[in-house]
């Protein structure tokens, strides 16, 4: 039993670990022109966010999602500390990958088949098991101790 306890322990820590390590790492190459100019047939077809660039420009619209999934990725690792900050990451991370999701329904030409089989953009969909992780790091939230360390 202690060693299933401990196998549990270790695939937390390198899921929330991972998905961290990720938002941070997106999050700076937000920063990036050719990040920028890679999300604006995303964004500026999504429904609740094409108004961001009526008052940013397009490097300033990437530049706003980049601190947002930099903020992310560092309170899902501080998350492991604090109960409160936990709910706060696990927020982040419903509110981001529901709107990353929502962009394979929201962006034109997304959809393809190649060689007969469906096809979208992979990069996208990645965001599904995070969507769970998310909901996971929430729900997990009530059942940590206050400043308890994960590992």
């Amino acid at each position: 039993m202690a060693v299933l306890k401990t196998l549990t322990r270790i695939g937390y820590f390198i899921s929330f670990a991972g998905v961290a390590i990720i938002l941070i790492w997106i999050g700076v190459y937000k920063f990036t022109p050719t990040e920028a100019a890679a999300i604006k047939p995303l964004v500026s077809n999504h429904f609740l966010l094409f108004w961001l660039y009526d008052i940013l420009s397009d490097q300033g619209v990437s530049n706003l999602f980049g601190i947002i999934e930099i903020i992310s990725g560092i309170l899902i690792i501080l998350g492991f500390y604090f109960n409160v900050i936990r709910i706060i990451a696990g927020i982040c991370m419903l509110i981001t990958f529901l709107f990353t999701l929502s962009f394979l329904f929201t962006t034109p030409g997304i959809w393809s088949v190649i060689d007969g089989v469906g096809h979208i953009d992979f990069f996208i969909l990645k965001d599904l098991p995070m969507l769970g992780l998310g909901i996971t790091y929430i729900g997990l939230a009530p059942f940590r101790e206050q400043r308890r360390r994960i590992w």
